[in-house]
């Protein structure tokens, strides 16, 4: 009979220990907002053909001493704000390559000219002026290189145009082992986005 009541006395404290959590109300409150995020686009191309990109057209019967000038835009067509890159690199290669590109003393070099307004173009073969104001964006070197910095460009600014000028020169001092060889020579821009800041 005592362990009955024992039992019961348990089961009846247990039911009003539940009973008693039921009692306590909780009083809420909430609210929320929706942003929306839009990321930027960093976007370069060249001009699409005539004067606007004449990187396309080759040379032939070169010798030493003799120039190849070739005009190309190069523009910012990104979406994201003004100043939205820091830098814009050009990589090189050759395919078919030749001692015109590996011989980096007697072989192929090269220059980048900027024009501020485009280039005035005559020929073929080409040749250009610049009515404007002109700038260097690549002193003289060998025409094969990766990550090459290029300077005084204002396509880092969205919607600006460069307008550029690549001259390559087989030197003067070519001698004959660079004689009746052929390379096709591959330009490729890259822009790096500025860096971050508070949005």
């Amino acid at each position: 009979m005592f362990k009955r009541l024992v039992a019961s006395f348990a089961v009846l404290g247990a039911a009003a220990s539940l009973a008693g959590l039921g009692t306590f109300a909780t009083f809420t409150s909430s609210t929320s907002a929706s942003q929306s995020i839009q990321s930027g686009t960093v976007s370069i191309t060249l001009g699409a053909t005539g004067p606007a990109n004449r990187l396309t057209i080759g040379a032939s019967n070169v010798l030493p001493g003799d120039t190849i000038e070739r005009a190309v835009d190069l523009i910012n067509n990104g979406s994201a704000s003004a100043d939205d890159l820091s830098s814009i690199q050009l990589t090189t290669t050759a395919s078919p390559s030749s001692l015109l590109d590996t011989d980096a003393t007697n072989g192929l070099q090269m220059v980048i000219d900027a024009c501020s307004v485009p280039w005035t173009e005559a020929g073929p073969p080409f040749t250009y002026t610049c009515s404007g104001a002109t700038s260097s964006v690549l002193a003289s070197r060998a025409v094969i290189g990766a990550n090459i910095a290029l300077s005084n460009l204002t396509s880092l600014t969205t919607g600006s145009t460069d307008h550029l000028r690549v001259t390559l020169t087989l030197p003067s001092v070519a001698g004959n082992t660079l004689q009746g060889l052929s390379s096709s020579i591959s330009y490729t821009f890259v822009g790096t986005q500025r860096a971050g800041t508070s949005k």
